[in-house]
């Protein structure tokens, strides 16, 4: 996400504060929200899936194969 959609979220939050949102505002904030979310979520599975673990047993298990999503 770029900093422009970020900065853009924390201006419709602080305006939602200040003086409430149109319609239009709402439909934009939720979007944006939405795509954030997605976009952590995202960086969150690329991470795991850089991750190994060792049981106590001396067995390798990659975090992303483990809880691969079909």
């Amino acid at each position: 996400m770029k900093q422009e959609q970020i900065d853009r979220i924390n201006a419709l939050y602080h305006k939602s504060k200040a003086e409430g949102l149109t319609e239009a505002e709402k439909e934009e904030q939720a979007a944006l929200r939405k795509q954030f979310i997605a976009d952590v979520r995202s960086s969150l599975r690329a991470q795991l899936d850089q991750i190994d673990m060792v049981d106590a047993d001396g067995r390798v298990e990659n975090l992303g194969e483990k809880y691969k999503r079909s």
